[in-house]
């Protein structure tokens, strides 16, 4: 799946959580809607972008999610 395509579907979930006023209920929210709702193929290419540094245009909501919830997000085997 094209990493843009991604990026843009993340930062809509990140406008959902957005108005939740806790952070970090907010950026779980993002992790868990990741975990519960994207096929292991699609985690493993948006954590891919963001270990390579790829970050611009993705919200930082999706940035904390991957990078604080990595290991939860990323697909076994």
């Amino acid at each position: 799946m094209d990493g843009k395509k991604l990026v843009t579907m993340a930062n809509q979930i990140a406008a959902f959580f957005a108005a939740e006023p806790d952070r970090k209920a907010a950026v779980d929210g993002v992790a868990s809607h990741l975990k519960r709702f994207w096929e292991p193929r699609m985690r493993r290419e948006i954590l891919a972008l963001v270990e390579r540094g790829e970050v611009a245009g993705m919200d930082g909501l999706v940035v904390e999610a991957l990078q604080g919830r990595r290991a939860e997000l990323m697909p076994k085997g």
